[in-house]
């Protein structure tokens, strides 16, 4: 099987309608006292994506059904920049070996590198990948939203171009949608997703359950796992577990084709990585973790 890749305020302001009233009773009433003003909610806090490098060594979690594996390792690694004003890159790569008693080994290399407009509304990719060293057609495209309009130009591995009914949110707008929803203490939030992984052509339904907030002490306490989030600058950060699973766009009860796990940093790092294909799944252990120094202010575009 191939596997999927692990892998952003508007100010309203209203004013009480005037009621007209004749000259004469205007002058005969005395003028009504002025209504007092609610006060002004505070703006929230833009969502601000942390500039890093994270490495993830990966291990096998559990595995049975009909593509059981006995064996799984492997490494993430990814670079993340950018902000609302410049947008966001991305380079990751992706390599899994597994072993199965019954279909030998299987080695998967994934290398994908993405550029994310500011606003959410344009999305570059790149996507290469090997199995067992043969390489597979590279994925090259570009993709657009406007309001409802979602469209899709591939050069590679051949050109065509698509379009469907959206809203769709790009890969950087989603996080930062994700963090927004945690803030706001909501529990779950769905939508329309599309990292042109596999082979570019795929929007996929997605649904996160968000749990309650935590600081402190991640869900690897007592173990060598996380060890940059235990003792680094996130550890009084707060975070909330996420459960976010992809599923293929449709109606009705649906199994989900892979689903996610890990623990979501107010500023879009992740730590207590789980990645579940179905019949197996898989521990990320975050071993490195190389953080840029913030910007003295948020960007606002």
């Amino acid at each position: 099987m191939r596997l999927r890749p692990a892998l952003a305020l508007v100010l309203v302001g209203a004013t009480a309608p005037i009621a007209l009233v004749p000259a004469d009773a205007a002058r005969a009433a005395p003028a009504p006292a002025p209504a007092a003003e609610a006060p002004a909610k505070p703006a929230a806090a833009p969502v601000v994506l942390a500039n890093h490098r994270a490495v993830y060594d990966l291990s096998l979690a559990s595995s049975g059904g009909t593509r059981a594996v006995d064996s799984a390792r492997g490494r993430i690694a990814l670079d993340f920049k950018g902000d609302a004003c410049q947008g966001y890159t991305m380079q990751t790569r992706q390599v899994t070996v597994l072993e199965s008693s019954e279909t030998g080994s299987r080695t998967s290399d994934l290398r994908n590198t993405t550029f994310e407009r500011g606003d959410g509304h344009e999305f570059r990719f790149r996507t290469a990948s090997a199995t067992n060293g043969t390489p597979s057609p590279t994925v090259d495209g570009n993709a657009t939203t406007e309001g409802s309009a979602f469209k899709v130009r591939l050069k590679e591995p051949k050109r065509d171009q698509f379009g469907e009914g959206g809203p769709v949110l790009f890969p950087s707008l989603h996080m930062r949608r994700l963090i927004e929803a945690a803030r706001a203490g909501e529990t779950t939030l769905s939508a329309k997703v599309f990292d042109g992984s596999d082979d570019g052509r795929k929007v996929y339904d997605t649904l996160a359950v968000i749990g309650r907030p935590g600081t402190g002490p991640t869900q690897a306490s007592g173990s060598e796992r996380d060890k940059p989030l235990r003792e680094g600058a996130l550890a009084s950060v707060q975070r909330w577990p996420v459960t976010l699973s992809y599923f293929t766009q449709g109606r009705g009860e649906r199994t989900p084709i892979y689903t996610l796990s890990f623990d979501l940093y107010d500023n879009g790092v992740s730590g207590a990585l789980k990645l579940d294909y179905g019949d197996f799944a898989i521990l990320g252990d975050l071993t490195r973790l190389d953080l840029d120094k913030g910007a003295d202010k948020p960007c606002r575009p």
